[in-house]
């Protein structure tokens, strides 16, 4: 399971996400930091990677047809780390599941 941080999230998230065993970077990580959505959609898609991010513009990525990019989209308002990282604690089963059956566009809320 490998995953890209967008740069609406925390580096915090990408470092989370790798204590639980994942391959996660963040874009600031990969030199990726300044690059459009696109750019790093299709470079993602390319790597196997899932873009996590807060910006809707990937939804519509997503939502091209024949695109096979992957999206875990962050539906939650604006909050600290410590509330951000435990909403993924809280979806974790169910969020590694909806990767593992090849789920799209997964949403956290």
């Amino acid at each position: 399971m490998r995953l890209l941080v967008d740069n609406q999230l925390p580096l915090a998230l990408a470092v989370h996400l790798r204590g639980w065993g994942l391959d996660c970077i963040h874009v600031l990580e990969c030199g990726l930091s300044q690059a459009d959505d696109l750019l790093i959609w299709i470079r993602c898609a390319g790597e196997g990677r899932i873009v996590i991010s807060k910006d809707e513009d990937f939804v519509v990525l997503a939502a091209r047809i024949g695109d096979s990019g992957r999206l875990i989209w962050v539906r939650l308002g604006n909050c600290r780390n410590v509330a951000l990282l435990a909403s993924f604690d809280r979806a974790r089963e169910a969020l590694l599941a909806a990767i593992d059956a090849g789920q799209r566009v997964i949403e956290i809320r």
